[in-house]
């Protein structure tokens, strides 16, 4: 049975002048941004706000996630430009702070970590005092192309473990949960100092107890932001809504979070892993 969408659902009408705006500038230096290629539910307030989450190594990921609206198939090569175009942009847009993610590149031998490397010191070289925080894969688990990434010390590393564990061969067939949990738990090995950052959506089937348990899994690897939103499905070929879970119940985890010791929460139905990023910048300036 397909589920109704709620009234707490409904997208507000954006004005389109920022919209296009962004869209040409993204354009011209051949960049794309996880807003449009996962068709995210934000994509119109964010890109009004003159902010986008850009997302590089391409638009087709080699995975097969039942949830993503991103294309699979075989990628195209690295663009060696991504880098300084993806800075251009970002000076462009006069952002403070700056969300890097990236498809899953499971053909490449570094995964994209020299990609990401590039993409963090561009980005410094020529947007002094811009807060850089990427949203990484899993890298197939590989500790060294890790390294690489956090060596390049961006502010904040994320990697979202998407869902309970119990829900992973049902959601993401090519993923691992304890894998992704030792992305966060390596990163804090090898530089304390860097935030770590995990996202999750609800209504895919879960329990709140399942939901509960995962913020607990996050904080004993040290995790200090989180982000929790539900899980809309982009086409009919995508793994159905089980339920659309109410706003106060998104209250009630984003209070438990807290209370787990969470450093930032976010929780919310329209909530996405880079949705309102920037209010992190405001954390980053008070723990200098």
């Amino acid at each position: 049975m397909v589920q109704r969408k709620p009234e707490w659902l409904k997208i507000k009408f954006q004005d389109p002048q920022h919209i296009n705006k962004v869209e040409r500038l993204l354009k011209g230096l051949s960049l794309h941004t996880v807003c449009e290629e996962a068709t995210c539910p934000n994509r119109m307030e964010c890109f009004n706000k003159g902010t986008a989450t850009f997302m590089i190594l391409g638009s087709k990921c080699t995975r097969n996630c039942r949830f993503c609206d991103v294309e699979t198939g075989k990628p195209t090569p690295v663009d060696l430009k991504e880098p300084e175009n993806l800075a251009k942009a970002t000076k462009e847009l006069k952002l403070r702070h700056v969300v890097i993610t990236s498809v899953t590149r499971d053909d490449l031998a570094d995964g994209g970590a020299d990609q990401f490397v590039s993409c963090i010191k561009k980005v410094r070289e020529i947007n002094k005092g811009t807060s850089i925080e990427v949203l990484i894969p899993d890298l197939q688990g590989n500790v060294d192309d890790l390294a690489k990434i956090v060596a390049a010390a961006p502010e904040i590393i994320n990697h979202n473990v998407e869902t309970v564990p119990n829900l992973y061969k049902t959601v993401m067939p090519m993923a691992n949960y304890k894998q992704s949990l030792d992305v966060l738990v390596n990163v804090k090995k090898m530089n304390p100092k860097i935030f770590t950052k995990s996202g999750i959506m609800v209504g895919l089937g879960e329990t709140e107890e399942e939901v509960i348990r995962l913020f607990a899994d996050l904080r004993e690897v040290g995790c200090d932001f989180l982000t929790v939103g539900q899980y809309l499905q982009p086409s009919k070929k995508h793994i159905p809504v089980v339920e659309y879970v109410h706003p106060e119940i998104f209250k009630d985890y984003e209070k438990v979070a807290y209370e787990m010791g969470f450093k930032h929460v976010s929780s919310g139905p329209f909530v996405r892993s880079s949705y309102n990023a920037e209010q992190t910048k405001i954390l980053l300036d008070e723990q200098k």
